[in-house]
C-alpha cells in the first residue's frame, strides 16, 4: 500500500520507494478531511426542518463554490477539453453524492448513512487490492460495517437505497478526484468542480431566496456545513490522493463510520448501541492494519 503518483498522461509512476513522512502526511490529511467533514455535516442536519437536504446541499455547493474559486482562481477559459471532461463529471458526481447522504442522514440518521456510503470507498479498495493483505483489509471493513448496520425488517429500505447510491457516487468521487488532481494543478479542479456542482442547485436556492428561507440559524447552520463539509474536505482529499493510492485511500476512509457515529452523537444527541461499538472496533483495527502495512511493505524505505 506504497503512496503513489501519476504522471500526466494518468498512468501509475509509482517508484520503488517511498517515505514514512510522506504516508503520514497522508494519513494527517485524511483524517482531517474526515473529522471535518462529519461535525459538519451533523451540523447541517440543525437546518433540516427549515431548508430540508436539497436546500442545506444549495447552500454547502454556494459557499464552497464561492471560497474555492476565490482561493484558486482557475482559469476556466484556458481549460483544454482533457482537463475540463473529469471536472465536469466530478461536478456532477458531488451534486448528486450530497444529495443522497443529507437525504439519507434525514431518513436513517448520520451514523448509518455515512457507514453505508463508505461501501463505495470499500468497493474501490477491492477493486484496486493488489495483495490478499489488501484484499483482507477490505473485507474486514466490510464485516466491520456489516456488524456496525445489522440490518433488520425494520430498516428504512428507501433510505438505505439513497445512501448505496451514494456510495457509488463516493467511489465515482475517489476516482475523478485523482484524475482531477493530475490534470490541474493546486486547487483548480475541486473549485472547477463545485462550480459545476452549484450550477444544478441554482433553481433550489432561488426557491430559497424567494420564499424568504436563507435567514437565522439554518443558513448559519448550511454555512457553516458548507465550510466543513465541502471546502476543506474537497481540498484535503485532492492532496491526500496525490500521497497515496486509491486502494489505501479507499480503506482507510472506513474511519468515516466512526466519526459519523461521534458526531451523530456528540451533535445530534444519537446513542449508539454495542453491536455498533462492535463494528466501529473492527473498522479502526482494520485501518490500523492497513497503516502498518503502508509503512513496512517490503521495499519502502526507511526515514
Amino acid at each position: 500500500m506504497e503512496a503513489y503518483t501519476e504522471d500526466g498522461s494518468g498512468q501509475d509512476r509509482r517508484p520503488s520507494a517511498q517515505t514514512q513522512p510522506r504516508i503520514f502526511g497522508g494519513l494527517l490529511t485524511m483524517t482531517g478531511s474526515g473529522v471535518s467533514n462529519q461535525i459538519g455535516a451533523g451540523i447541517g442536519a440543525h437546518a433540516f426542518p427549515v431548508l430540508g437536504p436539497a436546500g442545506v446541499v444549495a447552500v454547502r455547493q454556494l459557499v464552497a463554490a464561492t471560497v474555492l474559486l476565490s482561493a484558486a482562481r482557475p482559469p476556466l477559459h484556458r481549460f483544454t477539453w482533457k482537463q475540463w471532461w473529469p471536472a465536469l463529471l466530478l461536478g456532477g458526481t458531488i451534486a448528486l453524492m450530497n444529495i443522497c447522504l443529507y437525504v439519507a442522514i434525514q431518513r436513517i440518521g448520520l451514523g448509518l448513512a455515512v457507514t453505508l456510503e463508505f461501501l463505495g470507498p470499500l468497493a474501490i479498495a477491492l477493486m484496486r487490492s493488489r495483495s490478499k493483505l489488501d484484499l483482507l483489509c477490505a473485507l474486514c471493513a466490510g464485516a466491520g460495517v456489516y456488524v456496525l448496520v445489522m440490518p433488520g425488517p425494520s430498516s428504512d429500505f428507501l433510505g438505505i437505497g439513497i445512501a448505496a447510491a451514494g456510495a457509488a457516487c463516493w467511489a465515482a468521487y475517489i476516482i475523478l478526484n485523482g484524475v482531477v488532481g493530475q490534470r490541474l494543478p493546486g486547487l483548480q479542479g475541486p473549485a472547477a468542480a463545485t462550480l459545476v456542482s452549484m450550477v444544478f442547485y441554482l433553481p433550489v436556492v432561488g426557491y430559497l431566496i424567494s420564499a424568504g428561507s436563507l435567514t437565522g440559524p439554518a443558513l448559519l447552520y448550511s454555512v457553516i456545513a458548507g465550510v466543513l463539509c465541502s471546502v476543506i474536505p474537497y481540498a484535503a482529499d485532492l492532496v491526500a490522493l496525490r500521497k497515496v493510492r486509491p486502494a489505501f485511500f479507499g480503506v482507510y476512509m472506513s474511519i468515516n463510520p466512526l466519526l459519523a457515529a461521534l458526531s451523530g452523537m456528540i451533535v445530534l444527541g444519537q446513542i449508539l448501541a454495542v453491536h455498533e461499538w462492535l463494528g466501529i472496533g473492527i473498522i479502526v483495527a482494520t485501518n490500523a492494519a492497513a497503516i502498518l502495512l503502508a509503512s513496512i511493505k517490503p521495499g519502502a524505505s526507511r526515514p
